[in-house]
């Protein structure tokens, strides 16, 4: 019996259930700081669970996704910080 065909599914719901929990915190956060965290929370596993999918369904596809998610994902916490440090994005 190969090992990815329990730690796969496992993984899958595993990283589902922590999007779950960092939405909650994403609505619940008592500040805007929590609520940033959280965000970047989401994006993390997003990305993870896309390259789970990639490693489960052997498609580059997901890879790709994987990468777009990181790319705007830190593009958007650094904005979002940003906006809170000072008030606005753009200089």
């Amino acid at each position: 019996m190969n090992p990815l065909d329990w730690a796969l599914p496992a993984a899958t719901t595993l990283l589902i259930v922590a999007m779950g929990l960092t939405l909650i915190r994403l609505l619940k956060g008592p500040n805007a700081q929590d609520r940033i965290v959280a965000l970047d929370g989401m994006y993390l596993n997003g990305m993870l669970l896309m390259l789970v999918l990639s490693i489960r369904y052997t498609s580059a596809e997901y890879f790709e996704a994987a990468l777009l998610i990181a790319l705007f994902g830190c593009v958007g916490t650094t904005a979002m910080a940003k906006f809170l440090l000072r008030g606005e994005v753009i200089e």
